[in-house]
């Protein structure tokens, strides 16, 4: 017995044909997004804008800027949680743009591994 199949979605060589062009485009340009999502830059601030954090899209830390008023020679410990507080900032900045930049391209797929 023979399955039979809507018009349009057999496997013939055409429609298989038509649908490794379409992957091969998706391909090429998930690979053109994350190229120029690693060249990005992005700047967040924590502590009311008295710690600032330049990050690239590859999660590298570019600069950290510290503004005086916040340097405590008694209290090292709340400089060095508004440091955290802003790299993790920093990083989710970064991931929150990758995967909603993706998202488009994709159309939300799940795609394990690829970013």
């Amino acid at each position: 017995m023979r399955a039979r199949l809507p018009k349009g979605m057999g496997g013939g060589p055409q429609n298989m044909q038509s649908m490794l062009k379409q992957a091969q485009k998706m391909q090429e340009e998930i690979a053109a997004l994350q190229e120029e999502l690693e060249s990005r830059e992005y700047e967040v601030t924590a502590g009311g804008g008295v710690v600032g954090v330049k990050i690239n899209g590859r999660r590298e830390i570019l600069n950290i800027t510290i503004q005086p008023e916040i340097v405590d020679p008694d209290d090292i410990e709340t400089l060095s949680d508004i440091l955290v507080a802003a790299v993790n900032e920093a990083i989710k900045k970064v991931e929150e743009v990758s995967s909603t930049e993706m998202a488009k391209i994709t159309g939300n797929i799940g795609m394990p591994g690829l970013f």
